[in-house]
């Protein structure tokens, strides 16, 4: 898809505040409230903008623990990795899933209120599932840089 400048600068003023008013955007991109709408409008009917969400405190609403896990499979038939996928699906404390290259074949980022709970779900949930073969996880201590928006070019 070709975007233009106007394009570009009303994505990046959209993540930086998805709760933007047409007139707070006409303001942004030197257009009129009605056409910086128009604009909104039609990059979310073609699929760009998927969405607008409110970007909540982990710890505030109790989640303490965040974690990233690795999990390695044993075998890669298609019935047995849609009922991982469906696992994954279901555990909402699995924030986020990527199918990688390389040593693992899934990476997890996750969110817990504790170590315990961090546990159960890696012992009990992950694990216990017939083709995971290895788990491995590393528990965030810090994040120096929060999730960025994308860079729109």
């Amino acid at each position: 898809m070709k975007l233009d400048p106007t394009d570009i600068t009303l994505l990046t003023a959209l993540q930086r505040n998805g709760q933007a008013t047409a007139q707070e955007l006409g303001d942004v991109l030197n257009l009129s409230p009605s056409q910086a709408a128009r604009r909104r409008q039609r990059l979310e009917e073609q699929g760009l903008i998927q969405g607008y969400r409110a970007r909540l405190d982990p710890e505030m609403i109790g989640l303490t623990v965040q974690a990233f896990v690795q999990v390695q499979l044993t075998r890669h038939a298609s019935e047995e990795v849609r009922s991982f996928a469906t696992l994954l699906s279901t555990r909402p404390e699995i924030t986020s899933a990527w199918i990688m290259t390389g040593e693992a074949d899934y990476l997890l980022r996750v969110y817990c209120p504790d170590l315990r709970a961090l546990n159960t779900l890696i012992h009990d949930v992950i694990l216990a599932h017939p083709i995971v073969e290895r788990v491995h996880s590393q528990i965030v201590m810090d994040q120096p840089k929060a999730d960025a928006p994308l860079p729109v070019l």
